[in-house]
């Protein structure tokens, strides 16, 4: 099995897995006023009772540019596919359904790969709705999150 190969089966497990906190992110972000794309680092998590959490943050349309050219100018960090450049990703996010899909910068190390999720086994807006019917159960013991913003969750 090649190693892009391993890489992938990893990250789409870590997405599977979190895709309830995903998607809540992704349409908590859009209800803020616009589209963006979803970040997340996997190179500090937190560890607790329940395991690692993550940090993700919703970068808005506005800030996208912005955010690339600093993220990825930084030295240890490059795109693990090279066709997914700033343009592509700007226009993903111009372009995609906030209702059914979600977008997803994922970092691990020094590479970041972004993911275009597509047909989806529960929306966004279901996922925040679920999220939000069972509030308690996602809230981080308040040792194990830095994160003080009431309306974002870390995985």
């Amino acid at each position: 099995m090649s190693h892009t190969s391993d890489a992938l089966d990893w990250q789409q497990g870590l997405i599977a897995t979190n895709l309830l906190v995903i998607g809540y992110n992704a349409w908590g972000g859009y209800l803020g006023g616009e589209r963006g794309v979803i970040v997340c680092s996997t190179n500090s998590p937190a560890i607790g009772v329940a395991g690692e959490t993550f940090k993700v943050s919703f970068i808005p349309r506005i800030r996208i540019a912005a955010f690339l050219n600093a993220w990825l100018a930084a030295p240890d960090t490059v795109i693990l596919r090279n066709h997914f450049m700033n343009a592509h990703i700007l226009e993903a996010v111009d372009t995609y359904n906030p209702t059914t899909e979600v977008l997803l910068l994922l970092e691990s190390f020094n590479q970041a790969t972004f993911f275009y999720l597509k047909n989806l086994p529960i929306t966004p807006p279901q996922c925040y709705e679920q999220v939000c019917k069972r509030w308690t159960e996602f809230q981080p013991q308040p040792n194990f999150s830095e994160d003080t913003n009431a309306n974002r969750l870390t995985y």
